[in-house]
């Protein structure tokens, strides 16, 4: 009997597999067992083809060339790691290898990295899938127990092809056509775009906000306040002589209390976090941007195996995790810090719908603790921080509503109305659990809240003398700009930006990107110089703005990506086919080329380009080896000044990310002064080895950067 190959997505991962399969030898890019060889796919090792690869034509950008609308899509290695494909292809056409297990992340991009291994390597052999939710060690064996024929995921695929290519079509399409038109670097995307628009929408309602003074009359009745009301119980007075008239009226005088009204409310506890959910929290609490809350997440999931996987977009477990969740409570009730609030559960767990519901469980379940063992005190402080929220949340769910009640008390002094509002806490109930479990930032001074103050035992009939009075002066607030937590929400939720009520309907499951991908796309518009932070803010740059002025209202619009997010999840679904899909996506291609062409905004000028002719002032740093003209900066690459006349040299600032590096303006300096840069630090994707090299550029492979002389650490 030969061996199967295991294909994981990171090295990390593969050796955890390998450890559970007994696979300890360690090969080149590999590790290897009696029956099992384990190797890794460092990420996308294979992606679709640049538009010269397909025709020479292409590699000059020109917009008689356009649209680039390819009969078939292309495959390419990444080059940075091309040599971990070459392992891979070779261990999957060696005869003794019978068959493979697919056991990249268990979702639709982990799917799309091995299948685009599979298909560029002409692989024939059948494969099986590992869909797993934790990496703790039984999780892992329970999965290799449970797998499944790979063909049975032949739709998520085709799910994940299809937003591979579509967002290829439109991205190379629409970023040359509008870039040729306006004379400036514009990247454009079939999501990015339409998250941009909603930030300078936002944008455009703050600038055009103005503030207005209004007015309301406070009353201290002694122990407590009450504010001026209206017959509709409005306390917002607009006119000042109109408030001082009041104020003057009634201070000093008797009020009687006309009516007392209490009201029990509770709350339910939240739902489980999903990767969305989570993100947001971190930001509000935190000041995490997305990136950081799932780069933690993924690590607490794959390095410390302390919570499950974390690119979910399910608030639910399913009927037969029961059993994991017992086994989960009690092992943070082996913890001190949680052993108050997980010790009464085990006493009587009670699961509702609310926690437990199979038709809400997608690919993964919601993010909880592993039933593995949970180790804190090996956590950093932030990974502290994202675990606390998991398993705070995790044991809350379980707990009682929290109970309040309300008193409305109105009083009444010269026919002039005053309501005083008082909160109680009954049961604090799950409240106390996050309250106590989770690490909180420093807390703003809260404002004066009427709702917050607690009232005197009061009865209706009964007078109080008004001891004081206040004119209090205020103003209407402009819409909040965007967060990245307020951001995540609207991108979920795109479907409310649209007016048509069938449409809005049609789009409450889908949103801007997925869970995995939205602080991808945060990001993305940070770096091309769309977005910048200020604190906790995003705020659109003067770009991003004339971005968004150009581009037709079908791309800004959340509308069209909702859709094509909607019609991404009927694939999986096998509820609409590849072919239906791609044809709407071409169409919308040459409708963007028309668009562009047409020159509807001609008057648009970008701020880094020409302007009448003459260029603005830019630092260059250095000649190009090719043509000779300067070496420019954008949010992306150093490129040639000569890119219009055809010159193609550029160097991309991800381009040794691979590496653990970002190619900067010092090192691209030294690179075409010297060809080659200092000694800098390095780690290998194939195989995690740190260490330091020399970059090279290579000239005679088009300006390619390599590593020479590699010198391990501590060699």
């Amino acid at each position: 009997m030969g061996k199967i190959l295991v294909i994981a997505e990171k090295p990390s991962v593969a050796r955890d597999i390998a450890k559970v399969l007994q696979a300890k030898q360690k090969g080149e890019g590999c590790l290897i067992g009696e029956r099992y060889v384990v190797s890794w796919a460092v990420g996308h090792l294979v992606t679709l083809a640049e538009p010269e690869e397909y025709d020479e034509k292409y590699k000059k950008w020109n917009f008689s060339t356009l649209p680039i609308l390819p009969e078939e899509m292309q495959l390419k290695a990444i080059k940075q790691t091309r040599d971990q494909l070459k392992i891979l292809h070779s261990w999957m056409h060696k005869r003794e290898i019978d068959s493979l297990i697919c056991a990249t992340d268990s979702g639709r991009e982990g799917e799309l990295i091995f299948r685009y291994i599979y298909e560029i390597t002409k692989c024939k052999k059948p494969f099986q899938r590992l869909w797993i939710s934790s990496m703790t060690e039984e999780a892992i064996k329970e999965g290799f127990r449970a797998l499944k024929d790979g063909r049975e995921y032949d739709l998520l695929y085709t799910s994940a092809k299809c937003r591979s290519e579509a967002d290829w079509l439109v991205g190379m399409n629409a970023t040359r056509a509008y870039t040729l038109q306006y004379h400036a670097l514009l990247s454009i995307g079939r999501v990015q775009t339409p998250t941009l628009a909603l930030i300078v929408e936002r944008q455009k309602e703050i600038d055009a906000f103005t503030a207005e003074d209004y007015f309301e009359v406070q009353a201290d009745f002694g122990g407590y306040t009450g504010l001026w009301i209206d017959r509709e119980e409005h306390t917002r007075i607009d006119r000042e002589d109109a408030a001082q008239a009041i104020l003057a009226k009634t201070n000093g005088k008797p009020a009687t209390i006309t009516k007392v009204e209490k009201e029990e409310k509770k709350t339910p506890p939240p739902l489980l976090y999903d990767l969305t959910e989570l993100q947001r929290e971190c930001n509000r609490k935190f000041g995490f941007s997305a990136k950081k809350t799932l780069d933690i997440a993924q690590s607490l999931y794959e390095k410390r195996k302390m919570i499950t996987y974390p690119r979910t977009d399910s608030r639910y477990l399913s009927e037969d995790m029961k059993g994991k969740v017992k086994s989960t409570i009690h092992r943070l009730q082996a913890l001190e810090e949680y052993a108050p609030y997980a010790e009464p559960l085990m006493q009587e767990i009670r699961f509702t719908k609310r926690i437990i519901d199979n038709a809400k469980v997608t690919d993964h379940h919601a993010i909880i603790p592993t039933d593995g063992k949970l180790r804190p005190e090996s956590l950093s402080e932030d990974e502290r921080k994202v675990f606390s929220l998991v398993a705070a949340r995790f044991l809350a769910v379980f707990y009682p509503y929290y109970r309040y009640e309300v008193t409305k008390v109105y009083a009444e002094a010269e026919q002039e109305r005053f309501l005083s509002k008082g909160t109680v806490v009954l049961e604090e109930g799950w409240q106390a659990v996050e309250k106590a479990l989770v690490p909180t930032a420093t807390k703003k001074k809260k404002a004066k809240n009427e709702e917050e103050q607690k009232l005197p035992p009061l009865q209706e009939g009964e007078v109080r003398a008004i001891r004081s009075m206040e004119l209090l002066r205020k103003k209407t607030k402009p819409p909040a700009p965007y967060t990245e937590s307020s951001l995540l929400s609207a991108m979920e939720n795109a479907g409310r930006f649209v007016e048509d009520e069938a449409l809005k309907e049609q789009m409450k499951d889908s949103g801007l990107g997925t869970p995995a991908t939205r602080a991808a796309i945060i990001e993305r518009l940070l770096t091309v110089g769309y977005l910048t932070r200020k604190g906790k803010t995003l705020l659109p740059t003067e770009k991003g703005r004339k971005l968004i002025e150009v581009v037709p209202q079908e791309m800004r619009s959340p509308q069209t990506t909702g859709k094509w997010e909607k019609g991404l999840s009927s694939i999986a679904k096998g509820k609409m086919t590849e072919e239906r899909f791609m044809a709407s996506i071409r169409r919308y291609v040459q409708f963007l080329i028309q668009d562009a062409a047409s020159g509807r905004r001609a008057d648009v000028i970008f701020p880094e380009e020409q302007v009448r002719g003459k260029r603005r002032k830019t630092n260059a740093f250095g000649k190009c080896p090719f043509c000779g003209r300067d070496i420019l900066e954008n949010s992306k690459s150093f490129y040639c000044a000569g890119w219009k006349s055809g010159c193609k040299f550029s160097l991309w600032k991800d381009s040794l990310k691979p590496y653990g590096l970002e190619l900067d303006g010092g090192m691209v300096k030294l690179l075409l002064k010297k060809n080659k840069s200092e000694r800098v630090a390095v780690t290998l994707p194939q195989t995690g080895e740190k260490g330091t090299a020399v970059l090279i550029l290579n000239k005679d492979k088009g300006g390619q950067i390599e590593l020479m002389d590699f010198t391990r650490e501590n060699a």
